[in-house]
């Protein structure tokens, strides 16, 4: 790395760091006339020439986003340097290292953090609220779903796929005689959970993983908050650090408007979501055919838990 926006300087601390399944990242320590930063780098696969499925956003893109995000008061990265061909290290960010635990079973069992689990859900709702207050001038790249496109791009995604299974063809049914008549449309961050957030001895810290944000409903981003997935066996509905209560509080004294029953509609079809993205991982193989690596082999063996958490859910909403 030559540049990020100072002087010629050096790297040190160079580390890998656990990241999700689609992205690389790095710790380090940029050393230029006698200032240390410290800074997070995440590279990318670039995006194919033609996009189709859900949204996914090209690594300026998320760049941008995050920078309008943090003008909304919003706790996103510091974007410090988005990378260009003559880095010659892909498609990526650079971001200023926040201090903090990400890890969901850290998060939610960690006595340590006790006192900020006690402040995380409403902090959670506050930021939400922020969120889905976002001017979207500027945002013109985000992608506009309704609940019926949303239904269209992953009905398509598991189509792509020879797998007959009666659960997930019930639950895509389910789904399209259960679409909202009505909703709100605001900027959706689309992956807002436990394990995308950086949380302190404070509470919340940053919100990360912005790449596959869109404009839609808002009570989708209440909704994955709330799946028990990423509960982390954490007792709390919200995350598995709070309750849905303070959740709801804190967002509508921050400007929002929660839906309940949207909320509930959102949970289950976020669960079957993740359910189908089961299958597209597990299923996944290199150009050879092998399959692609053993971590998103173990995530496509989880299909079952978001499925039958949809089934109660389902229950419980008709």
């Amino acid at each position: 790395m030559r540049r990020i926006d100072s002087p010629l300087g050096e790297v040190r601390s160079l580390q890998r760091v656990t990241g999700g399944a689609t992205k690389r990242t790095w710790s380090f320590d940029w050393h230029a006339a006698g200032h240390v930063d410290r800074l997070i780098l995440q590279t990318v696969d670039a995006l194919p020439a033609r996009r189709h499925g859900p949204p996914k956003l090209a690594a300026a893109e998320d760049a941008a986003l995050m920078v309008a995000a943090r003008r909304a008061g919003v706790a996103a990265p510091v974007v410090r340097h988005v990378l260009q061909p003559d880095d010659a290290l892909g498609d990526g960010t650079i971001t200023e290292r926040v201090d903090g635990e990400t890890l969901g079973r850290k998060v939610v069992h960690d006595p340590a953090l006790a006192p900020a689990r006690r402040r995380l859900a409403a902090q959670c709702g506050a930021a939400l609220a922020r969120i889905h207050r976002m001017p979207p001038g500027g945002l013109g790249f985000l992608q506009r779903l309704s609940p019926a496109d949303e239904l269209a791009t992953y009905g398509a995604l598991l189509a792509e796929h020879d797998l007959g299974d009666p659960a997930l063809a019930y639950a895509l049914r389910w789904v399209g005689a259960n679409l909202p008549r009505r909703w709100d449309v605001g900027v959706v961050h689309a992956d807002f959970r436990t394990g995308n957030l950086i949380v302190g001895p404070e509470g919340l810290a940053c919100i990360l993983d912005w790449e596959i944000a869109r404009i839609g409903d808002p009570m989708q981003d209440l909704a994955v908050l709330c799946l028990r997935t990423w509960r982390f066996g954490g007792a709390g509905e919200v995350g598995g650090f709070g309750s849905r209560a303070e959740l709801y509080a804190a967002y509508e004294a921050a400007g929002g408007r929660v839906d309940v029953e949207r909320v509930r509609f959102w949970e289950a079809f976020s669960n079957l979501k993740w359910a189908i993205s089961c299958v597209r991982r597990g299923l996944a193989t290199r150009a050879d055919g092998r399959p692609a690596s053993l971590e998103l082999a173990a995530v496509g063996r989880r299909l079952e838990e978001p499925l039958w958490d949809f089934l109660a859910l389902a229950r419980s909403v008709a």
